[in-house]
């Protein structure tokens, strides 16, 4: 009786083990490796201080045009789902 108590204990740490502390010990390392690596990258990326002088160059009617096309909105919106994108892919399990 004693052993199949033990075998069945046996199991069940196995199974915990082997499902949740590998699993939690995975997620978090991804996790962490991703939290990192967007502070670095954060850091070395350009800030958009240099934009207003760039920007200065159009005139009031190509500026209409942009934002009749929602550029304002949708410039941001596109250009964040390329980096997620792109750092998607570079994920080895994932991508």
């Amino acid at each position: 009786m004693f052993g199949i108590v033990l075998s069945a204990l046996n199991s069940l740490a196995a199974w915990i083990f082997r499902s949740i502390v590998v699993k939690f010990a995975v997620y978090f390392a991804l996790y962490f490796v991703c939290t990192e690596f967007f502070s670095v990258i954060g850091g070395i990326l350009p800030n958009a201080s240099n934009l207003n002088s760039a920007f200065g160059g159009f005139t009031s009617g190509m500026w209409y045009f942009f934002d009749l096309l929602g550029l304002s909105t949708g410039l941001p919106m596109l250009i964040s789902a390329l980096a997620a994108r792109f750092i998607i892919r570079r994920i080895p399990i994932i991508g």
